[in-house]
């Protein structure tokens, strides 16, 4: 045995915790920058943002508590951007997602952290933007039938080298955009997370000194895999089997199949998404990044939650589909909806197929979209409106579930209608829960949202939308949830669809409610045995 010292030496448990609270912050923080430094409602408003922090070799160290969708598919961002062999001083941006990416709105930053001149560890942000160019106004077009008409497409370029801002570069970037304003000012923003970031990691490196930091990466990461390989190991060992459809693609209404089968083997898990439909003509494919996250929220959903979530956290489970199909397509292929309703309906598929080995720790069937409403006009300098619209989250094994919330891959805010009307060319008709939506049982599912807004200009409005043709289910007999709609004027719309309105027109988009869980008579029963504890209810009045 050598006598070199091992990487973990001197990371007691106490000293371990103090580290991870100070690199989660440093996450957190870089969020923090990032929301109040940008200027479109999209990232100030609605945070649909992440940021996390990376060690020297790639693996996830720290992350905030942001958005799952981006978070689970950063490690394939960072990957893409080591292979450039960056130097100290550099950021790369990148929104391919046959790169790293995930969709193309969303823009990845990954900089290095290197406060004396030498590669510690990487910083990331992942935001949304309100639009990067292409064939309609918010860059979510629902006839998009390959990427090439989604938008403005990122491979991994430096954005700023050594230090210094490539204004070639934005220039090419500002000048495939619609508000150009807005876009230069949410990305100095993510760059501004990004020093905060570095200034902040030099900071501990100057306090505990930059072997016992890297060491506390090994630590942080070794204790989350020990814990996560505690909690799998209590599942039952076995094969577990699920399928959901999603409901057409935006070039046609015909269902596509998404199928997965889950192998639990002591501490490993292996997800196969074989048998899924080939990749489809329009946009609902998603890149095998965005099926990793969905792997990955689900298992931490069914576990410890106080695990922290780093490279430790999914170790030990692998995700696999074939390519050329539906959750790991081959470019061209159009994505933006792959990763906004694609990415919901992978969390419902895996959830149910989880649902087979441990029931208690699973709810009924949430709303199962992300209601992506998307309102802009054409002008260069006009206005693009972004949104994803909450609804009913399904009841749990021992309560009810939530109203009006955001579920499985999204975890964005919703944008204040103060904060709407300011901004857009909008009047707020109703903003309102819808009564009775959530599934009956003896814990009722989350009830859905009604979303009314009068646009008062011409624009064109574009829904990416689920669960309006097949309603949220219940669990354990519980009851459906009630579907979506999307209503113009009255009119009902296709679930995907892009369509020029004038001044004047109301959009109005009402969302699903989540599953009910156990017997409805149950929960009857437990009302007038609670009604009788409160002397409501009588044996006699019962009779009558």
């Amino acid at each position: 045995m050598s006598g070199a010292e091992p990487r973990t030496a001197g990371i007691d448990s106490v000293t371990l915790e103090v580290f991870r609270n100070e690199l989660e912050s440093v996450a957190e923080e870089m969020g923090q920058v990032l929301i109040r430094s940008a200027y479109s409602p999209n990232i100030k408003e609605r945070q649909d943002c992440s940021t996390a922090l990376f060690d020297a070799g790639g693996r996830m160290v720290a992350q905030a508590e942001h958005i799952p969708v981006h978070l689970g598919a950063m490690p394939d961002a960072v990957a893409a951007v080591m292979a450039e062999n960056p130097e100290p001083g550099d950021a790369y941006i990148l929104n391919d997602p046959f790169e790293g990416g995930t969709h193309l709105p969303d823009v990845t930053i990954v900089s290095t952290i290197a406060p004396a001149g030498e590669i510690v560890g990487y910083a990331v942000t992942r935001a949304h933007h309100a639009d990067v160019g292409g064939m309609t106004p918010g860059s979510m077009p629902a006839g998009a039938t390959d990427i090439y008409q989604e938008g403005m497409r990122l491979p991994g370029v430096a954005l700023r080298s050594g230090g210094e801002l490539n204004e070639d570069l934005m220039a090419v970037i500002l000048a495939n955009v619609r508000n150009r304003t807005e876009r230069r000012a949410d990305l100095r923003a993510q760059l501004a997370a990004h020093d905060r970031a570095e200034d902040r990691l030099a900071e501990l490196i100057e306090e505990h000194g930059r072997g016992r930091v890297e060491r506390a990466f090994d630590a942080i990461i070794d204790y989350s895999r020990a814990r996560m390989r505690d909690e799998l190991a209590a599942f039952p060992d076995g094969t577990y089997d699920a399928s959901d459809v999603l409901e057409g693609d935006g070039v046609t209404d015909a269902d596509i199949p998404i199928e997965v089968s889950i192998t639990v083997d002591g501490a490993t898990v292996d997800v196969d998404f074989a048998g899924s439909a080939e990749q489809c003509a329009g946009n609902m494919n998603a890149p095998l990044s965005v099926a990793k996250s969905a792997v990955y929220f689900v298992v931490r959903s069914i576990t410890d939650p106080e695990i922290p979530p780093n490279h430790g956290s999914y170790a030990d489970i692998d995700v696999a589909a074939p390519e050329g199909t539906v959750v790991n397509p081959n470019p061209p292929a159009a994505v933006v909806g792959g990763n906004v309703e694609t990415s919901q309906r992978l969390t419902d598929v895996v959830f149910a197929a989880f649902a087979e080995a441990v029931p208690e720790r699973v709810p009924a069937g949430s709303q199962g979209t992300m209601n992506n409403l998307i309102i802009g006009n054409r002008d260069r300098d006009g206005f693009t409106y972004y949104e994803t619209i909450a609804g009913g989250f399904g009841a749990r094994p021992d309560k009810d579930g939530m109203d009006g919330v955001q579920v499985g891959m999204t975890n964005t805010l919703n944008t204040p209608i103060e904060a709407l009307e300011a901004e857009y060319p909008f009047t707020v008709e109703e903003y309102a829960f819808r009564e009775d939506s959530g599934g009956d049982g003896e814990y009722r599912g989350g009830l859905g949202l009604t979303r009314s807004l009068t646009v008062e200009t011409d624009a064109v409005v574009s829904l990416l939308t689920e669960r309006r043709r097949h309603r949220p289910q219940g669990a354990a007999g519980g009851e459906p949830g009630a579907l979506g709609e999307n209503l113009v004027d009255g009119e009902p719309l296709a679930a995907k669809t892009t369509r020029e309105i004038e001044a004047g027109t109301t959009v109005t988009v009402r969302t699903p409610g989540g599953g009910g869980y156990g017997d409805p008579d149950d929960r009857a029963e437990a009302d007038r045995e609670a009604d009788r504890l409160d002397g409501k209810v009588t044996d006699d009045t019962e009779e009558r």
